[in-house]
């Protein structure tokens, strides 16, 4: 097949998940074409069957902002036209969807008919659809996308409820490389960052509102009155300075240290006994399903699609959003017997293994052959 796939190129979690199939899809001998506006953070490698378009954005000083989506239409009918594309999957709705849409229409003109798969992703649907100046944008798109798909059963209800939505959606959740995530003894780091043999704790996130990221610090300092830890914060965003600022507070700064974006994450959850997601809001987990495959444990909030990754009591724990005390006693537990913690450590493996790309890759080739089906009926 010749897939056509738009994402936001950042290190986000629709982005991150969009590289990432497109290029397992390459390497089953599908042609892929990323479409967006900057090549995205993870296609960092060369192969014959993955190709990157630019979209170009008019800066003429009529527009007060650039017109992005008509942009990508246009980019859209471009690439479809000429690289012959079977089928166009766009991750995010807010603009992808009705991009997509119109980018459709238009090559309806050309006697060219192509199928549209759509992927849900979060907030797309849980913060940015539900306002109401792109809630019918959003609607509409979703219903007039040729396949819906959503990472998680929790973002599918989620969108059920938040829209007058008149077609399936199909749930294929979020995956991991196992290839690339696994645990590499890395004793010379972890020995650096915790020389007395501490336990090491472990946080990576975008650092926004909804992370948390301020309950990260009051659990780990819960902890490490019970516990000699140490925690990495991993990622940048604006509650960065929050979390910085509480650590000096509480009188942890020395045990806390702040690693901002790092590309090889695997290298860091290697060396991690435990992660910290204590997230308000989550619609799949992506960044704890990475941990998992690394073999670390997971305490987390218990909202969202989290529940359908994180088994309680197995894989980790799972507490009320914002139940500080609670996470950080489940922490505790885990990590102040050996034993028990390697038992936590299998199992978090052991349900990664579930979410590995070799399983997902079949489910997404299948839908996206009913997708291009449908429009030959």
């Amino acid at each position: 097949m010749k897939i056509g796939i738009v994402c936001y190129p950042t290190f986000g979690g629709s982005g991150v998940v969009a590289t990432e199939l497109g290029k397992g899809l390459a390497s089953q001998g599908h042609q892929v074409h990323f479409i967006t506006y900057s090549q995205p953070a993870r296609l960092d490698f060369f192969s014959e069957n993955l190709f990157y378009h630019e979209v170009a954005v008019s800066q003429y000083p009529l527009f007060d902002f650039p017109p992005y989506e008509s942009a990508l239409a246009s980019k859209l009918v471009d690439v479809v036209r000429f690289e012959e594309l079977d089928v166009l999957h766009v991750h995010y709705a807010i603009p992808h969807a009705s991009a997509a849409y119109l980018a459709k229409q238009i090559l309806k003109s050309y006697g060219i008919h192509i199928p549209v798969v759509t992927t849900l992703h979060g907030t797309d649907i849980t913060l940015v659809g539900r306002d109401k100046s792109f809630k019918p944008v959003v609607t509409f798109s979703i219903n007039e996308s040729d396949g819906v798909t959503t990472v998680s059963e929790s973002l599918k209800n989620q969108t059920l409820e938040f829209f007058d939505i008149t077609r399936d959606i199909e749930v294929i959740p979020n995956f991991i490389d196992l290839n690339r995530f696994v645990n590499k003894k890395r004793e010379h780091f972890r020995k650096a960052i915790a020389p007395e043999n501490e336990r090491i704790l472990v946080h990576t996130s975008n650092f926004r509102k909804v992370k948390n990221t301020t309950d990260v610090i009051r659990i780990f300092q819960k902890v490490t009155e019970k516990v000699p830890s140490k925690l990495l914060m991993v990622g940048d965003g604006p509650e960065r300075g929050n979390a910085e600022e509480l650590s000096r507070q509480l009188g942890i700064s020395n045990c806390v240290r702040f690693l901002g974006k790092q590309d090889a994450i695997e290298e860091i959850l290697s060396v991690s006994d435990l992660f910290l997601m204590p997230s308000s809001s989550e619609s799949f987990g992506l960044a704890a399903l990475e941990a998992m495959a690394c073999s670390v444990p997971v305490i987390s909030s218990n909202t969202g699609g989290l529940p359908e990754l994180n088994v309680h009591g197995v894989t980790g724990f799972l507490s009320d959003v914002a139940d500080v005390e609670d996470m950080a006693r489940h922490a505790v537990y885990i990590l102040e017997d050996c034993e028990r913690l390697k038992q936590f450590q299998a199992a978090a493996y052991r349900r990664a293994q579930d979410f590995d790309i070799v399983n997902i890759l079949p489910w997404y080739e299948r839908y996206y052959q009913q997708a291009i089906d449908s429009l030959k009926k």
